[in-house]
């Protein structure tokens, strides 16, 4: 007895939570966004991060 191989290969899509590309590479741009925004602030106020969040 042999098995038929079903001929339509179904279209899954891709979570939008868990380690897959769309969330790697959302968590990039949230992290380059969020670095950026440390650098502005560090040259507006001339301060580091520690002095403008009360830590040094």
């Amino acid at each position: 007895m042999t098995q038929t191989q079903p001929t339509i290969t179904p279209k899954l899509e891709e979570p939008k939570f868990g380690f897959n590309e769309y969330a790697e590479r959302l968590n990039g741009r949230a992290a380059m966004i969020g670095f950026a925004l440390l650098l502005v602030i560090e040259s507006v106020t001339n301060q580091g991060v520690l002095s403008w969040l009360g830590l040094k």
